[in-house]
């Protein structure tokens, strides 16, 4: 490297110390000082004839110890020199499908582990355009000492964590109350011409991460035996998952790559019912699943969570690659997922909160061989005798169960009798096409919009009806009979609390205004009553 560039870089080093870490001017001439031993930017070559006395005038230890290493071809760059990719953001995401922003917010896994205190990375890449962070989470974060009921934790059940703008050049991130596993924060809103950010974690201690996409079973008992933390960081195709070494080592053994297959698997299969896969956009993003210690199960804005306290409690059922694709785990999974991929509002109006989300963890659990809830529930004998026998709306029913039966049904008609698997897939592909061409093209949306959207519509009617038409649209069948008898037609006016509050209103005129807009399309009736299916 010639003394321009190195010019360059130590220059680009003291203005990220002085503006984003208001170092000292000492501070800044120690680190132009210890930096004049490298022979590159990235500070992974040392200069030729670089002896060990000037190495040992080097004051950040840091620096010293990875000059110290690199001068016995000791230094290992695994982990701690990697380039980062852009990745699409949830939000953009979550925008582009007409769902919310669920997708991990931890994508970048580094593998390194920040303890509290001084940590020098060296960064290169960012042009300026899109702001790159370092996300430190507690992933280990317990209720305060003196709360004896993890889930009444004064300060919630999420995920805490430390957030480090970065710069070209030399960072100096000093991680406070908390150390832990570092993430690069570098989401876009377009891919196109975006380039990779190169970090080196100078002397970093190194954690690891399992990649299923080139790791081998070998190598997950290496990681999780030779891990620095609690945690360790695991990657599929559509699945991250930071679960605890202990859990991992008891019930995963030898079987990192059938966990992360299985994972893989439950998320794959929502995006084939969402119509994903066939329309040609299954997200590159993942989903997130990782320990807690507060609550059994839940999902909230940075993934799934899951108990981590007592042994074999969730984690028993989450990190065994047998055990977490069937019973409960498996339902459990696919039900917070399935949170994810509701369609907003088309496919979760008023009153659908806790319903069409079960949708996605019916079809999982039945694809993995597992009986269906609602199967064993006898929820197809209680939707009949609580809403087709009382001529009520599906929705004045007060189990949520009940009122998934005739969105089953639907799925369970099509692919046998019906001779139309494709009905969901084309049919939430219909309404992410009506989003777009209904909704704000703008991507500069943020996080509670979505929570706007559904209170927004405040009456579930008009998305209820929506949802008949397009449904007799894809399958090219007229269905008026079949939501009839579920009550999709009741007139009348009734109040639902549902994550917010609704208010459904359905005039005789909006009921004959739909019926004769399916009747104009003159579409055969099912081939049986689609009401008595079971499966």
């Amino acid at each position: 490297m010639n003394k321009k560039g190195l010019l360059f870089f130590l220059l680009s080093a003291a203005a990220s110390l002085q503006v984003g870490y208001a170092q000292t001017a000492k501070e800044v001439s120690a680190v132009y000082q210890d930096l004049s031993v490298f022979a590159n930017p990235m500070a992974t070559q040392l200069k030729k004839g670089t002896a060990l006395a000037a190495i040992n005038k080097i004051q950040n230890k840091e620096i010293k110890t990875v000059a110290t290493q690199l001068l016995k071809n000791q230094y290992s760059t695994t982990y701690r020199v990697a380039k980062y990719q852009p990745i699409l953001s949830p939000t953009v995401l979550g925008h582009d499908l007409s769902i919310g922003d669920g997708y991990s917010k931890y994508e970048n896994i580094t593998g390194i582990y920040l303890p509290i205190g001084k940590n020098v990375i060296i960064v290169d890449g960012i042009t300026g355009e899109t702001p790159v962070n370092l996300l430190v989470p507690n992933w280990e974060r317990r209720a305060p000492q003196g709360v004896e009921d993890p889930t009444k934790d004064p300060n919630g059940w999420g995920l805490k964590r430390q957030t480090f703008s970065l710069r070209n050049g030399v960072n100096i991130i000093d991680v406070k109350d908390f150390g832990g596993l570092a993430y690069v924060d570098y989401f876009v809103e377009e891919l196109k011409g975006q380039p990779a950010v190169e970090i080196h974690f100078l002397g970093a201690a190194v954690n690891g991460y399992f990649d299923n996409q080139c790791n081998t079973n070998a190598d997950w008992d290496k990681l999780i035996a030779n891990t620095v933390y609690p945690v360790l960081d695991a990657k599929g195709k559509h699945i991250q998952v930071a679960y605890p070494k202990e859990a991992l080592q008891k019930y995963a053994a030898g079987r990192g790559t059938d966990l992360i297959n299985n994972y893989d698997s439950l998320v794959y299969r929502q995006h084939r019912l969402m119509g994903l896969e066939k329309h040609g956009k299954v997200p590159a993003n993942k989903i997130l699943a990782r320990v807690n210690y507060n609550y059994y199960m839940f999902r909230d804005g940075d993934g799934v969570a899951y108990m981590g306290v007592k042994p074999g409690y969730a984690m028993g059922m989450v990190a065994n690659p047998d055990v977490v694709i069937k019973g409960d785990p498996c339902w459990g999974f696919s039900h917070e997922v399935g949170h994810v991929h509701q369609l907003r509002p088309y496919f979760n109006w008023g009153g659908l909160g806790e319903v069409s989300n079960n949708l996605f963890s019916l079809y999982v659990t039945r694809s993995f061989g597992n009986k269906t809830r609602v199967s064993e529930q006898n929820n197809y004998s209680t939707a009949r005798s609580s809403i087709i026998d009382k001529r009520i709306s599906f929705l004045q029913d007060k189990d949520v169960f009940n009122r998934l039966i005739p969105f089953w049904q639907l799925q369970l008609y099509f692919e046998g009798a019906g001779q139309n698997p494709n009905f969901y897939p084309d049919l939430f592909e219909a309404f992410r096409q009506q989003a777009k061409s209904e909704q704000p093209q703008g991507r500069g949306r943020r996080r509670g919009d979505w929570a706007s959207d559904r209170l927004a519509a405040n009456n579930p009617a008009v998305y209820q009806l929506n949802f008949v038409k397009k449904a007799c649209e894809v399958s090219k069948t007229d269905l008026t009979d079949f939501f009839d008898q579920y009550g999709f037609f009741y007139v009348g006016e009734f109040d639902i609390e549902d994550y917010g509050d609704y208010t459904y209103k359905m005039t005789q005129e909006m009921v004959d205004n739909c019926k004769a807009a399916i009747k104009a399309m003159q579409l055969p009736k099912p081939k049986v009553d689609i009401t008595q299916l079971k499966d």
